[in-house]
Order: C-alpha cells, then structure tokens, then sequence
C-alpha cells in the first residue's frame, strides 16, 4: 500500500508557500479586516453612540444643534433625553396652572419634529419640499392622522412616550378650526415636545460598511451641489498630481541617477545635496511653491515632485551601484565600449531592481498626495475627504480612502505583473521567449570566443542575459 503524500508545513523558514495557500492567505489578508469592522460596526455590544432618530429642541441657547442621523454618546444621548422630559414637565405645569399662551413659531418647531419620521415612511412624496407651508399643512394633517390611528407606520417609529405625546398635541390641534390648517398653521397653545430617540449604533468616527457603501455610490451617481466637480472629476484630478508629479521625478532623477551609480564625477556632483536636501520635510515648501506657482495644479505636482526626487535620485544611484561586477568584466571581454556598458549591460542589468524601486517610490507619490492637495486651492480626492471629515460625514470619507488604497494596491499589482514580461531575464521559466532566443546566441558568440558559457557557475543566464 502506498504511502499518502506528505503534504508541505505551514510554518518553513525560505520556503515558498504552495500556490493554493497563498491564494488562501492572500483573501485572509483582506478578509480578516473587513470581519474586524463589521463585528466593531454592527454587533451592538461594541456600540458606544446612539444614532439619533427623532430631535427635539433645547432649551438652552449655547446647545448645539442636533440633527436626525447624528452620533451622540450614551450617556449624552440620555441628559439630552431628560432635558425635553423636564421641558414638558413645565409645559404640562403651565397648562394646569391656566397659562395657555404659546407662539405660533415654537409650536411650529415641534410639528416639524415629525417630518424626518415622515420623510422616512414616503408620507411626503408629492409634496413640493421647497414650500414650508405646504409642507407644515401636510405635517398638521399627519399629526391628526397618526393620532387618528390612519398613520399606523408613523406610531410605529415612535417609542410609547412619544405616541403619548402625538394623541396629546393631536387634542389641541383639533381645537383649531381647518383655516388655520392651511398654508402655515396658527396653533397659539402649547405643545409637548416629541422626546429624542436613537438607535444603538457605532461611534461616528466607525460608520458600517453599509453606510459607506451607500455613500460611495450616491457620491458617484448624484450631482453635487454649488457645482462642485463629480467625484470621477475629483479622482481624475488626483491621478493628475500623482502620476504627473512622479512621472516628472522619474524622467529627471531616473538617468540621473543611473549616471550617479556608473560615474564617481556625476555621485561627488549630485548626491551629497540631494542627500541633505531629502531631510527637508516637503510640506514646508508648500508655501513658497503656491507664491512660485500660482494656487490651481502646478504646486501640487511640484510638492510630489520634490517628495520623490531626492529619494528616487539617491535609490537609483545605490541600485546600479549593486550589479555584479564580473557582467561588466565579460562584456568588456567581449570588446564592449563604454557607451555599450551603460545602454547594455548596466541598464539591462540593473533595470528590474529600478523598476522595483520606483513601484515603492510610486506608493510614497500617494502619500504625498494628501499634502499636495491642500495646499492653494483644496482639490481632488483630499480636498473631498478634508470637507466631509469637517463636517463628520465619515461614511462619506471611509470610501475615498479605501478607493485611494484599492487603486495603489492595483497598480503595483499590475506592475508587478508587468516586470515578468519586461524583465524574463529576472524571472527565469516565465515569459522568457524572445529574451531567451537571445541568450542562446549570446552563449554561442561567448563560445566562439572562447569565453566561459553560462552552465559554468562563473555566470548564470539570469545575468549573461543582459549582455545581449
């Protein structure tokens, strides 16, 4: 009887994973956070806000003003919860003592309390929402119609407290003849408050993947207002500055820096500024360059620029610094001239780990980003997640920053993909075709010459590729 396989260990030191697992750790990698945020974000014992549902009123002027979907803390949420009681104590405590004078406008404020409740059961399609009469009638007749018991989906979404309240305020409505239903009603009686309610959710900084779901697409598919651009115009904007600004580090410092590794003149010239100037943090040049450069796109390509430059520079020359000296030694065996190291050997060999460096010096482009983009006139992706944060709307910002990280995430993915193809040489046994035609020959003129060959160790055909 055979003996089963042995199956691989997880846990060996240089030893690569099977392909199936790595497909498996990969999807762990992004799966495990998601479940970390959707436990935080929908389990409820992890809930430490109320997600406010019904508002009312304050009575104290210096309050802040709340606003249905807004997050407060529990405990806040229930002061809050006690302050409209004890209004309504009062309001009751004057009613009973004969004072039933109220103005029409505070009374109009309560009746108004109801229309997110509305708004959310489809109780007001049709209306024209730009009209606050008409929306206040059709509030009037909704409070009558709730306490009525036409409206069962309203008292539905009310706690027991405030259907209470909506039978109470409903008795002195009635006594109030239809004229003064009309257009803005007249109601010169007080009435109780609706008393604030909310649901159990998680704090606003940690909005669920639901919420940030909805908000991604509204955000893509609905106008924004005060012609403020798309988000597709925003995101195209920051691609702008990211690749624009990188792509100009890249076709200054990347020969520069190649010259750098094979010349000590163009090293002693270069290097030791850039290497000063590198410590110099980039946002502090945010101002000089807007005054240089105006306030609209330029100085945010500039900051990328001058974020990346210096590093790009510095990287490159270290990287063509490392290639194997005994490449140069055979292909000067082989009577190749100095124009030919550079553009044969020293590019070709060098090239894949170049091309590695400037994928990591692409992820620091996005860094810079953030910084870019608020500098002059706030723009792009940043300039969106800047206001909405203001204004803590972060399922709203949760989206952009995942997008921003999905898109780097794909183009490094993408250009590693890539570098199989550029570079076979690199990447022996995958896509090697033309390059490995190429290498034969190459063995074959190194035998004529009498030259080692490369089954010798003395030079692999990963390397002997790069003569070609």
């Amino acid at each position: 009887m055979a003996a089963p396989p042995s199956r691989s260990p997880w846990f060996a030191i240089r030893r690569e994973v099977p392909t199936h697992r790595s497909g498996l750790l990969m999807a762990a990698s992004f799966a495990v956070p998601v479940l970390i945020w959707c436990v935080l974000a929908y389990v409820p014992l992890f809930h430490a806000d109320y997600r406010l549902t019904v508002v009312a009123e304050r009575q104290a002027a210096n309050t802040a003003t709340l606003t249905v979907g807004d997050r407060v803390e529990k405990g806040y949420f229930q002061d809050y919860l006690d302050e409209v009681a004890a209004m309504n104590e009062q309001i009751r405590a004057r009613v009973a003592a004969g004072d039933l004078d109220a103005s029409t406008r505070s009374n109009t404020r309560i009746l108004r309390a109801l229309r997110p409740v509305a708004e959310s059961n489809g109780l007001l399609a049709g209306v024209d929402t730009g009209d606050s009469g008409v929306v206040d009638a059709k509030l009037y007749e909704l409070w009558l119609a709730a306490a009525d018991g036409e409206r069962p989906e309203l008292m539905a979404a009310l706690s027991e407290e405030n259907q209470a309240v909506v039978r109470g305020n409903a008795e002195v409505l009635r006594r109030f003849p239809p004229e003064d239903r009309q257009s803005k009603p007249k109601v010169r009686e007080p009435l109780l408050n609706l008393l604030p309610q909310g649901v159990s959710a998680s704090p606003v900084y940690l909005p669920s993947p639901g919420e940030c779901i909805r908000a991604f697409v509204d955000d893509f598919t609905t106008e924004p207002p005060n012609g403020q651009p798309w988000m597709h115009e925003r995101l195209l904007s920051s691609l702008k500055v990211v690749f624009g600004g990188f792509g100009m580090a890249v076709l200054i410092g990347l020969p520069l820096g190649i010259l750098c590794g094979c010349y000590g003149v163009f090293a002693r010239l270069f290097e030791p500024f850039t290497d000063f100037f590198r410590y110099m943090p980039a946002p502090t040049f945010s101002l000089l360059l807007v005054a240089a450069f105006g306030v609209e796109g330029a100085p945010k390509l500039a900051l990328v620029f001058i974020g990346t430059f210096p590093h790009l520079l510095l990287m490159t020359g270290n990287t063509t610094r490392t290639l194997d000296a005994n490449l140069l030694e055979a292909a000067q065996t082989l009577g190749c001239k100095r124009t030919g190291l550079l553009t044969r050997v020293v590019i070709p060999g060098t090239m894949p780990h170049l091309y590695n460096d400037l994928r990591v010096l692409l992820g620091w482009a996005w860094t810079w980003l953030v910084i870019a983009e608020l500098i002059g006139t706030k723009s792009g992706l940043t300039g969106f997640i800047d206001v909405q944060g203001a204004r803590r709307n972060f399922d709203r910002v949760f989206p952009v920053i995942i997008m921003i990280g999905l898109i780097g995430f794909t183009t490094d993915q993408l250009l590693q993909f890539a570098a199989r193809r550029l570079f076979p040489w690199a990447n022996p046994g995958r896509g090697r075709s033309g390059w490995w035609k190429r290498l034969r020959g190459l063995s074959a003129r190194r035998r004529d010459a009498g030259v080692p060959t490369s089954d010798e160790p003395t030079l692999d055909p990963g390397k002997a590729a790069v003569l070609a």
